[in-house]
């Protein structure tokens, strides 16, 4: 109990603190997409959210997972064999040819800079055999990060039905493509040079997404657009030590970028991110049963933050949830329980709680329920032959 208080008290008071000395902004971000959500890359907690489960045509941005998907399963020096699949398909292009062969690496940076199209349908009958099996690998990929409410038919996002996501899916999605440093290298590229071997094929490759250039700290993502899909758009910011990831879905015109602009602004601005634990920080001692030592430091197994709205104030409050009685032998690094964050009656995050070091198991208490019947045994063995022995002297 003086261990819960401690903590309640040292985190109310730095958010406290933060309250009083940190700037009057404004807040609340209102947007002109359809749907919207605003993440943090570190710990995605959702900062804002608009519409954020409604289901969504994602045209283009659904090469997010094309292309992390590429980079996972092939290596950027793979060569590929452009497919017949893969010539004049509809939309945005680099001009592929049947037959024509290309780094791996280079059709990625062809899908994330200039969405082409023909490179997203190269890279799936490369990876995957066709574009329809290839699908089927997305849609497995997709519901491993938890995004539950995503289906695509297509690696490049060209209308149907069935194709769809939401954008919280799509934060989810570039969350995890974001801890890629390879794709985080490429989608933060303004402009590259591609080698084609194939006389006067383009090979100049120019980012469209404007925000590189026009929003301080932008390192992604990318852009989408098809008269269905409308104007859409995934970006990412790192601003002092934080990375936020917005998308936007079905927004308007130049409307994209103001809304996208205005949702990382919000996030940077109107939020401070406040350390609760820190990776490896003792937390507590607790009981071992039949240890050699009675008890075992245990340790936050890694650091959580939380981003608090700068004009609130805010008491933290956290809890030790031990995985019951803890017996030895136990090895350092074994999960002791967790470590449970509060505010307001609302979880904010948990973090494992892991042995600090090894405990054995004491051998006697191992042996003490065979030991004491032994013993017992053996003392009747005894006093019944010093009797026999006693009484035999006696005749």
């Amino acid at each position: 109990m003086v261990l819960k208080r401690a903590a309640w008290l040292y985190f109310a008071t730095v958010v406290f603190l933060s309250t009083i000395f940190l700037p009057h902004v404004a807040t609340g971000a209102e947007v002109t997409g359809e749907a919207a959500v605003l993440m943090d890359c570190r710990n995605g907690q959702v900062l804002y959210e608009k519409n954020p489960h409604k289901r969504m045509y994602p045209a283009s941005t659904t090469k997010t997972l094309t292309a992390i998907m590429a980079l996972e399963s092939g290596k950027m020096s793979d060569m590929v064999t452009v497919p017949a699949a893969a010539f004049n398909v509809e939309g945005s292009a680099i001009g592929l040819q049947e037959g024509e062969r290309i780094f791996l690496g280079d059709l990625v940076y062809a899908l994330l800079l200039n969405s082409g199209n023909d490179a997203a349908v190269a890279i799936a009958c490369h990876l995957g055999g066709s574009v329809d099996d290839f699908a089927g690998q997305m849609n497995e990929k997709a519901a491993g990060l938890g995004a539950l409410n995503t289906h695509f038919c297509n690696p490049h996002g060209l209308p149907d039905p069935n194709h769809y996501t939401t954008a919280y899916d799509m934060a989810l999605i570039a969350r995890y493509a974001m801890q890629n440093p390879e794709f985080k290298k490429i989608v933060s590229t303004k402009v590259k040079t591609i080698y084609r071997s194939i006389p006067e094929a383009q090979t100049y490759l120019g980012n469209s997404n404007k925000l590189l250039w026009n929003y301080d700290d932008a390192i992604g993502v990318k852009t989408g657009y098809t008269e269905a899909a409308g104007q859409c758009l995934v970006s990412a910011a790192a601003r002092e030590g934080r990375e936020l990831i917005a998308v936007v879905f079905k927004s308007e015109g130049a409307a994209i970028w103001s809304d996208s602009t205005m949702l990382l602004d919000h996030g940077f601005n109107d939020f401070c991110s406040l350390s609760l634990v820190d990776s490896g920080k003792f937390i507590t001692d607790v009981q071992v049963k039949y240890g050699r030592q009675r008890t075992v430091p245990v340790q936050a197994s890694r650091s959580l933050s939380y981003n608090f709205s700068r004009n609130e104030m805010a008491e933290v409050k956290q809890e030790i949830v031990l995985n019951g009685k803890i017996t030895a032998p136990v090895k350092a690094g074994d999960k002791i329980g967790e470590l449970v964050f509060s505010c307001g009656g609302k979880k904010m995050g948990k973090v494992d709680l892991v042995a600090g070091q090894e405990v054995k198991r004491n051998m006697l208490t191992r042996w003490g329920p065979w030991l004491s019947p032994v013993l017992g045994l053996f003392t009747l063995m005894v006093v019944v032959r010093r009797y026999n022995y006693a009484r035999k002297r006696r005749f």
